[in-house]
């Protein structure tokens, strides 16, 4: 747990530094991303967090997510960690981004200014089983009616993009 996160202002303008653990035991709003990755029938990869992880552990969440590190541009971060988690590079795009606070158990917070990104891949996806326990692909309304049924299985920020980003026509 020795990673630091990027604390931001509301602006998303760098106020400071802090250790992982730390910023999400008190709360602090930090930089963060999270990835939706489609294939050419429009489903959404989703991932169902490793079992092991300190917060959120085996619930589904989106394609991928994480945090930069301190001077590590948002974009190559999100590539970064998507290569690390589910074994694949593909561009790409920055679609928005919001701000959500949220109790992830464990008297734990994530509290992040999340940069959404989306891609698109339709090739072999090798799992990084030390950060993904599962995947698979997803319809938009199946995904939606999951959600409805069995809220808890899926991660609060996931859950909140889905609510937020209309291009991920979820709504």
């Amino acid at each position: 747990m020795k990673d630091e996160l990027i604390l931001v202002d509301e602006h998303d303008q760098p106020i400071g530094v802090m250790p992982k653990l730390l910023a999400h035991q008190l709360g602090h709003l930090h930089r963060a991303f999270s990835v939706f990755i489609f294939n050419e029938k429009n489903e959404l990869l989703i991932q169902q967090r490793a079992f092991h992880k300190y917060h959120s552990a085996g619930q589904w969440a989106n394609s991928c997510c994480s945090h930069p590190r301190p001077n590590e541009d948002t974009q190559k971060a999100a590539e970064r960690r998507l290569q690390e988690e589910l074994g694949f590079v593909t561009p790409l795009t920055h679609i928005g981004s919001l701000i959500y606070k949220a109790d992830v158990q464990g008297g734990l917070i994530e509290h992040e200014y999340d940069h959404i990104f989306i891609g698109y891949y339709n090739q072999y996806i090798q799992p990084n089983r030390e950060e993904v326990s599962s995947t698979r692909w997803v319809s938009l309304p199946q995904l939606k009616q999951e959600i409805v049924l069995t809220p808890e299985i899926f991660t609060p920020w996931f859950k909140k993009i889905l609510e937020e980003f209309p291009l991920l026509d979820f709504k």
